[in-house]
């Protein structure tokens, strides 16, 4: 299996420190964020991955190189211009489309079984699974219904054609997808240096079409790195033992 590691963005909230230096490169705990990304995936076998870059981006490949280093083959799909998830993963799709593959953001951290998550979306015949947790904001910042099967039957604001088979739960996406090449079916060829959102634009085509989306809930550790103060507590969690990262 392969994998993705969206590392393009630009770090506003993380700024002056991402003035000089790509938000995946900003330490955590000692490391460079992407760091945690590279070693989950590692440590569940997946060694073939793609890092696509934007804002300082030659710095990641300068300090990553090819991977050997780690442990990993890695390559890397450029961005003149950011295309958000939907256009990096669509640029990246010679690299994708052979089989079930992995895409992890940069910007969190997260204590997740990845081998759980593969036999979920195997078990479910599913085009996507998306880790999703819980979270006491999930409705003010954007959530997804699952059913009591997992299927996701809310997407933002697009529902799935089926019902929901018993309560569902309002869950928020956690930056952890599982895919199949068929997602790449709804995205226009046209499309391909064009700035589009999975989130906005994919997954509700998706929804719509009756496509097996699914919802892996997650409860365990997870982090959001987006600004300092959070890169804070995330460290004070790991720190004090709150936390742990069991790939490390």
């Amino acid at each position: 299996m392969k994998a993705m590691v969206l590392a393009a963005g630009q770090g506003t909230r993380l700024r002056p420190i991402t003035d000089s230096k790509p938000k995946a490169l900003v330490p955590v705990a000692g490391r460079p964020m992407i760091e945690y990304a590279l070693l989950l995936l590692r440590h569940y076998g997946i060694r073939e991955i793609i890092i696509n870059l934007h804002h300082f981006g030659e710095q990641i490949e300068s300090l990553l190189g090819d991977g050997k280093g780690h442990g990993l083959e890695l390559s890397y799909s450029r961005e003149t211009e950011l295309l958000d998830t939907g256009g990096g993963l669509l640029k990246a799709k010679s690299f994708l489309q052979d089989g079930s593959f992995i895409v992890i953001n940069t910007d969190a951290l997260i204590d997740l079984n990845l081998a759980d998550v593969i036999a979920f979306h195997k078990s479910k015949n599913a085009t996507a699974t998306l880790v999703l947790r819980p979270d006491d904001n999930a409705e003010q910042y954007g959530s997804m219904d699952i059913d009591d099967r997992g299927r996701i039957c809310r997407f933002l604001r697009s529902k799935a054609p089926m019902e929901p088979l018993g309560p569902v739960r309002k869950l928020m996406f956690s930056g952890v997808q599982l895919l199949e090449p068929a997602v790449f079916d709804y995205m226009s060829a046209s499309t391909t240096t064009r700035k589009f959102s999975t989130t906005r634009e994919t997954y509700p085509k998706m929804l719509v079409a009756g496509e097996a989306l699914y919802g892996f809930c997650f409860e365990g550790f997870w982090q959001d790195l987006g600004t300092i103060e959070r890169i804070r507590q995330a460290e004070e969690r790991l720190a004090s033992g709150h936390a742990t990262l069991h790939y490390l």
